[in-house]
């Protein structure tokens, strides 16, 4: 018999996706590379991004998504 692992609060938790949402000021900062840089990188498809209202987006998973395809790149 295989024990299953019962739920508990604490479990719960430990699967929750915590994301990060950084500004474009930031990305610019960890990428060190220019604001005008990075809206041209939102603007041409490159690196995608969120709209909360009027405000610019862009979570750990584009940033990744970013870096990623300048890896698969020959």
């Amino acid at each position: 018999m295989i024990a299953t692992p019962h739920a508990t609060p604490e479990r719960a938790r430990e699967k929750e996706v915590i994301m990060q949402a950084y500004t474009v000021e930031q990305v610019a900062e960890i990428l060190q590379i220019g604001r005008d840089k990075v809206y041209s990188l939102i603007r041409t498809g490159r690196l995608r991004s969120i709209k909360i209202g009027k405000l610019r987006r862009i979570t750990d998973r584009h940033l990744a998504e970013f870096i990623a395809s300048l890896e698969e790149k020959p």
